[in-house]
């Protein structure tokens, strides 16, 4: 990669009329927090610029936890911010004006520093490489396009088709023709994906009105797949309000439909290149039965980073796609931990627990720590869940509270993510739960107002 002032030049001989650019540095919730900087100061920002690190300590409403002792209690002290090479792109705000590059904070001793999801993930990678091993990677993330207009009840609905002119009632699953309606919103972002290196691949209707799928080619840079991913998240958002739509990485935005999810494909290769998850005959291997069974084993602390706010439990719920249980299973959508059908060369696991909401540094992290726990340790699978036996397995955690708890006390993610990390995280996101479960909502008005 060149260093960013060689890219800074070569992006503005492409961009001539470039005024400003965007810093981003995503935060523990995947939000994008940084500053918009003019062309004047473009120079300076190869030297980095300066963010305070309780970014990384907010809330989903932006509210610094300054219980985390990442704020006012120490001063509020910025770091150095640096840009990440090869993200320098144009923004979908207005591509020939405005760019857009990410950011990564360094620690007062200039290592990266330790708090930022980024950073978490990188240690992850960097223990799987230390075993001569590199994770190849593939994000799947699901949306709803919605009316920004609510229903006469004040309520979420699907979108107008910018062609038809006639609203969303039902979706075919994996229906090409239900993409025409939003053909030109789905090249868009094709286009504008391609423009910021972002590796976007097809595009599928979902099986609810207003949703869909778009997938990110695999590629063995664990950390500049969650990259794209976030590029992608804010690319999507904007693009829709054009078409005048909202788009929602919300897990459960109805009641009455399926969750948006992210499922992380992730197979490991060795220092030639090989796919160590098959044997020479095609067949599972070794390794990929330790990965499966450390990502059983491990997945009952992991579900409060892979489902991270409140209405994440929203979509935990029987016969939606989405798995209850630690299970695993060939060519089955029911399991946690699905193999697809695939041949040598591409044997992976699936995961698909997480929600589209989680933050895909901090989910990765998770899923690679349960697959990195199972070969280090060499552990051994339970059978293969049957569809119709799933049931019986033991339920992962389902409420917020009880998957914090799980988190915060659990006694094997914190030998890859660390317990200080942990810590913090926990501590954030029970801060939040207080704060909503304080909140007095219609429904319960409704239901007790006159009756209690």
């Amino acid at each position: 990669m060149p260093d960013f002032k060689t890219e800074l030049a070569d992006y503005l001989e492409c961009y001539p009329q470039t005024e400003y650019i965007d810093t981003l540095l995503p935060d523990i919730n995947g939000f994008v927090r940084g500053k918009r900087l003019p062309v004047t100061a473009f120079k300076k920002l190869e030297k980095g610029c300066y963010l305070p690190c309780s970014v990384f300590s907010l809330d989903i409403t932006g509210v610094t936890i300054e219980e985390a002792g990442l704020g006012m209690t120490i001063g509020e002290p910025d770091r150095l911010c640096m840009p990440v090479s090869g993200t320098l792109a144009p923004s979908a705000a207005d591509p020939d004006k405005i760019a857009q590059v990410l950011l990564t904070m360094k620690d007062e001793d200039g290592s990266g520093f330790p708090y930022e999801p980024r950073n978490v993930l990188t240690h992850i990678v960097q223990r799987f490489k230390g075993l001569g091993y590199t994770p190849v990677v593939a994000l799947e993330l699901e949306f709803y396009l919605i009316d920004p207009q609510r229903s006469s009840e004040g309520k979420l609905q699907p979108p107008v088709g910018f062609v038809t002119g006639t609203r969303e009632t039902m979706s075919q699953v994996y229906s090409v023709d239900g993409l025409v309606d939003f053909a030109g919103f789905l090249d868009d972002v094709n286009q504008l994906a391609k423009a910021q290196g972002v590796p976007a691949d097809s595009a599928v209707a979902e099986a609810a009105p207003g949703q869909f799928e778009i997938n990110l080619k695999h590629g063995d840079d664990s950390v500049a797949a969650c990259d794209h991913a976030i590029m992608l998240k804010r690319l999507i958002r904007e693009l829709a309000g054009r078409y005048n739509y909202e788009a929602t990485f919300m897990a459960k935005p109805y009641e009455e439909h399926s969750g948006n999810g992210l499922h992380i494909h992730v197979s490991l290769q060795d220092d030639s290149g090989g796919n160590v998850f098959a044997n020479a005959d095609g067949d599972d291997s070794k390794i990929l039965h330790h990965a499966i069974a450390g990502s059983i084993e491990m997945m009952p602390e992991t579900v409060g980073l892979l489902c991270p706010n409140v209405n994440s439990y929203r979509r935990l719920m029987p016969n939606m796609y989405v798995p209850l249980h630690a299970s695993w299973g060939h060519n089955n959508r029911t399991v946690s931990l699905r193999i697809p059908a695939s041949g040598k060369d591409d044997r992976r696991i699936e995961h698909r627990l997480a929600g589209a909401d989680a933050n895909p540094y901090l989910t990765l992290a998770a899923v690679l720590s349960g697959m990195l726990h199972g070969i280090e340790n060499e552990l051994t699978p339970p059978e293969e869940a049957l569809p119709w036996l799933d049931n019986e397995l033991p339920l992962l955690p389902h409420r917020p509270a009880e998957a914090l708890s799980r988190l915060a006390e659990g006694q094997l993610l914190s030998g890859y993510i660390s317990q200080q990390y942990i810590d913090l995280y926990t501590l954030c996101k029970r801060e939040e739960l207080q704060r909503f479960e304080r909140h007095v909502t219609a429904l319960e008005t409704e239901w007790m107002l006159k009756t209690a």
